[in-house]
């Protein structure tokens, strides 16, 4: 005889991310996973969403959850243990947002998300990638010009270091990150912003360097994220990555061949905005960063990826922009031409596919995993919709509900806590 609750959210509208529109309907729930979605549903529990919108688990494709900043000089005064139980926080705040899955682009380790999947931390269920892979001078090169070497994710034996040069030592390299835990591998093919070295203009790393990246994650199972602008983009689409991040100079051509091979951007909008509000508050960095910060500003390319059809995901590059405050992303992917709905499809369904979880996150179907989103008002309005979220579900149990009575309301009934005690996987 069965003995599990069968809960209903109740008459919300339902953001339907496979057809990218919205309908009022109700979802039901059992056993962390979604059975039904229609009308007049019947649960043993009932969560009225009369008002409020029913999003799908919304994503983050590109986070640093052991960073709260980027000042390399903080860091590097810091206890070493310190940056895990910051991690933890951000976590909190990030699942809060409504953002139940990330993609850790460079500092959670295997025993992060391990503690999450156990249920020992609260936060989104993770893929990680420990940490990017640079050629010596790269974005990801800890030497600065002084010859001191500080490392804003500096090497332990659940990250290791990133320094590689070759073909053979990407293979031995891939292979190490691999049997750490990396989820996924990133590496930089190009220069970076707020890195000592080269700018976004310069590519970094030669095509047999990154076909053996490529070929050697494979094997593993592994899809490759490439921090690349320009022809460093270009060169890493050519040879088989799975998503470009940031892309910023991206010509005519590159998009073309995203589009064809189906490439993602993710596009990290806010950590833009974050480094503009940074310096206007007063944040000082060297005259050859802030030069690198104002000409990729000038040359994004987001627009023109979502008119050439580059299949686009949500990513915000926290903390560049706080931990917490990811769903700003989704109104200045709206600024760039995607529309709402689109821009939804980004944080949710194409973000699942990217990771290669779409068969079980990413929309709101019968079969699929209970990560649900309640927000205020209409689901569509993006802008200003982190602060209308009312309560976040992973895998059918509440992570986050906020105690306000104009929110959607449970029963009394309802078994929905803060607390974290059952275990959650990838």
């Amino acid at each position: 005889m069965s003995t599990s609750t069968r809960m209903v959210f109740r008459g919300g509208t339902v953001f339907d991310a496979v057809g990218r529109t919205t309908d009022t309907a109700d979802v039901a729930v059992e056993d962390g996973v979604i059975v039904a979605v229609g009308s007049d549903l019947d649960g043993d529990v009932e969560v009225d969403c009369t008002g409020c919108g029913v999003l799908p688990g919304l994503f983050d494709c590109h986070v640093h959850l052991t960073m709260s900043d980027t000042d390399v000089f903080r860091v590097a005064q810091e206890p070493f243990s310190l940056q895990f139980y910051e991690g933890a926080v951000n976590m909190a705040a990030t699942l809060a947002a409504g953002i139940t899955t990330v993609r850790d682009a460079g500092g959670a380790d295997l025993g992060m998300r391990v503690a999450q999947e156990r249920g020992l931390i609260p936060g989104p269920r993770m893929q990680v990638s420990l940490n990017m892979l640079s050629q010596t001078g790269g974005h990801g090169d800890p030497w600065w010009p002084s010859t001191c070497v500080m490392d804003l994710l500096p090497p332990h034996p659940g990250r290791p270091p990133v320094v590689v040069d070759g073909p053979e030592e990407i293979r031995r390299k891939v292979r190490e990150f691999v049997r750490a835990g990396a989820d996924v591998i990133k590496v930089a093919t190009s220069g970076g912003l707020v890195s000592s070295g080269a700018g976004p203009e310069i590519p970094h790393f030669r095509d047999d360097e990154i076909a053996m990246l490529v070929t050697e994650a494979t094997a593993a199972r592994r899809f490759v994220m490439a921090h690349a602008h320009g022809e460093g983009a270009k060169a890493a689409v050519r040879n088989g990555v799975r998503s470009i991040e940031h892309g910023n100079q991206l010509d005519d051509e590159t998009l073309e061949e995203m589009a064809r091979r189906r490439v993602w951007l993710v596009p990290t909008l806010a950590s833009g905005l974050g480094l503009r509000q940074s310096v206007e508050n007063g944040v000082t960095y060297p005259e050859h960063i802030m030069e690198k910060i104002e000409q990729a500003e000038a040359n994004r390319s987001v627009r023109r990826a979502v008119e050439a059809g580059v299949p686009i995901a949500m990513g915000t590059d926290a903390p560049l922009y706080p931990h917490g405050q990811n769903l700003v992303e989704l109104a200045l992917l709206v600024e760039e031409g995607m529309t709402p709905a689109d821009a939804l499809h980004a944080a949710t369904l194409s973000a699942a596919e990217l990771m290669g979880l779409h068969e079980t996150l990413g929309s709101i179907e019968p079969g699929k995993r209970a990560d649900l989103v309640i927000v205020d008002g209409d689901p569509l309005r993006v802008e200003g919709l982190g602060e209308r979220v009312r309560a976040v579900y992973q895998d059918g149990r509440a992570v986050g509900v906020r105690p306000d009575p104009s929110g959607p309301a449970q029963s009394a009934t309802s078994a929905a806590s803060f607390s974290n005690d059952a275990s959650v996987s990838r």
